[in-house]
């Protein structure tokens, strides 16, 4: 196709110059000596003039160990200065960064390391046995194993470097670029949970970065200004790119790096050190209000508090805005997709137990749910706030609709530019989304769909009850019937009196009554606050052959 003007340069400028490193450059020039880590737990800070520095020497000893274009470099790491110097060097010298879980089992990382074959390992001593152990057991395992963010002088194994070694005497200078750099390259590749083992590798491209770091900028209104410290993994997309070093770095504001999730300590870190955006699931965003209520640390430096992974509740919601801030966000999106539908604090607490509307660049629909298919992306269900369908998600701009060597994954999840979440919701007029469930995780009990959401809302009503997860068992009769864990919000609460409630709760049908109950000490979520169904529903299998659930 000719065009009406001459567009060589400006596509060279875009296709090869529009990249997430450059942005990150011109901050090392126009900010070098404003605060970009801080390490509140080992004192420790770098300026973007620092940061640079260590991406450099870390490039160039990847460089050395023959990392090039489109090559694999895996962190398992926690979220340390190590991860910020490992998101950046790898792009220097072409590779490819590989966030993995450092809460996976050996054989579960063995498995991550062979479909991925990294060159370069780089992990947290914390993990140090687990990831020796995958090494050992990995049929390919990488040519070096660096050991990081040593805190506690953890012993290091037969063959494996500590960082600090890895990178000395490497030159703090810019590496030389031996290749052309293009924003279609893979440059980061993360791992979300599947149906086997082995999670589903999903790569991003560099304008994937680029226009994520954006959206978030954008969606939270960032500035350069600001000091964000996300508490969930970074190796998860909303860990990463939601106030996490993808945007953060992109546009030059500062990062706090908290590794593992203490609610006192985050809120006297937002005290101390001036937060302004603090990032966090609805469990953990409980508990802070929690503790804010005992101890009123000094939170008028937050400008937004986001939470992710679950929608919020209304009178938690009102409670979150009361004692911590006003300023509430809450998103929803995939690992695939990022953020791809967005409730703002003039959105709250009106739309709370919704997911909102889609974000500025993308379009979030709820179609015909179709059993073991798809339906077509225009087989939209009525608006009217009760049908349920699939949610599907077109985000073109955050998403590369693909999974790494996984060709089959990538046929049931993304078709005509979609993604097919599995969630299922209903929609309103006004095109606001609100999550029901999960296809696998519907209820069928005589003949009747049930949402497990449904039920745990209706159970998040007794104030008796702190939180909840609803799953079902086989039945001869009806097929499927319905369970319920519940954590008691005071000792004395019994099964009987949770039964009582539901019977009596004018929100549930009698048929969505549980029919089995349980009190549980904890429920499984994610590291990114989602409940864990398919978990629940397996538990709940061992407790009705053990005899541990209670009929209601």
């Amino acid at each position: 196709m000719s065009a009406t003007y001459d567009d060589t340069m400006f596509r060279n400028q875009f296709e090869h110059g529009y990249t997430w490193l450059n942005g990150f450059a011109r901050n090392v020039r126009r900010y070098a000596a404003r605060p970009a880590v801080l390490d509140p737990l080992t004192g420790r800070s770098w300026t973007y003039r620092q940061l640079n520095a260590e991406a450099n020497r870390l490039a160039r000893a990847l460089r050395r160990d023959g990392v090039g274009k489109n090559d694999v470099v895996m962190a398992a790491l926690a979220n340390c200065p190590e991860l910020c110097f490992a998101y950046i060097g790898p792009r220097k010298v072409g590779g490819i960064l590989n966030l993995a879980n450092y809460n996976l089992s050996a054989g579960e990382l063995a498995l991550l390391i062979d479909h991925n074959r990294p060159k370069v390992l780089i992990y947290s001593a914390s993990v140090v046995k687990m990831v020796a152990q995958a090494v050992s057991l990995a049929k390919y395992p990488p040519a070096k194993a660096v050991m990081a963010d040593n805190l506690k002088d953890a012993s290091l194994p037969e063959g494996h470097i500590r960082y600090e070694d890895y990178v000395r005497d490497q030159s703090e200078e810019d590496p030389e670029m031996d290749f052309v750099p293009h924003i279609y390259d893979e440059v980061l590749r993360l791992c979300t949970s599947g149906t086997t083992a082995l999670p589903k590798s999903v790569p991003l491209n560099d304008i994937n970065e680029v226009l994520s770091a954006h959206d978030i900028i954008m969606h939270f209104s960032l500035n350069c200004t600001d000091v964000t410290m996300n508490m969930t993994p970074w190796f998860h997309r909303g860990g990463c790119h939601c106030g996490g070093p993808c945007p953060t770095f992109y546009l030059g504001s500062a990062l706090v790096c908290m590794r593992s999730y203490a609610p006192g300590t985050a809120l006297r870190w937002v005290q101390e050190h001036g937060v302004t955006f603090l990032v966090g699931s609805p469990a953990a965003l409980e508990m802070l209000s929690r503790t804010q209520e005992k101890n009123n640390f000094d939170l008028s430096s937050l400008r937004g508090l986001v939470t992710m992974g679950a929608p919020l509740e209304k009178e938690a919601c009102i409670r979150y805005m009361r004692v911590l801030t006003p300023n509430l966000f809450n998103g929803y999106g995939t690992t695939e997709s990022l953020l791809n539908s967005f409730l703002r604090p003039y959105d709250l607490p009106q739309h709370a137990g919704s997911v909102g509307g889609s974000c500025i660049d993308d379009e979030v629909r709820v179609v015909r749910a179709v059993e073991g298919g798809k339906a077509e992306p225009d087989e939209m269900v009525s608006r009217d706030g009760k049908t349920v369908g699939e949610v599907i998600l077109c985000s073109p701009a955050k998403c590369s609709y693909s999974y790494y060597n996984n060709p089959e994954m990538e046929q049931e999840k993304f078709y005509k530019g979609w993604m097919y979440t599995g969630d299922l919701g209903t929609w309103d007029e006004n095109w606001v989304v609100t999550i029901n469930g999960r296809k696998d995780d519907m209820i069928v009990c005589a003949g009747e769909n049930i949402y497990p959401t449904q039920v745990e809302e209706a159970l998040s009503g007794f104030d008796r009850v702190a939180d909840s997860i609803v799953t079902c068992v086989p039945d001869k009769v009806r097929g499927q019937a319905v369970v319920a864990y519940v954590i008691a919000a005071d000792g004395d609460l019994t099964e009987k009196d949770v039964a009582a409630y539901c019977q009596s709760c004018n929100m549930l049908s009698v048929y969505k009554c549980p029919r089995w109950y349980r009190i549980v000490k904890e429920l499984p979520y994610t590291a990114t606050g989602k409940k864990m169904h398919f978990a629940a529903k397996q538990q709940a299998a061992q407790d009705l052959a053990a005899g541990l659930l209670v009929r209601g």
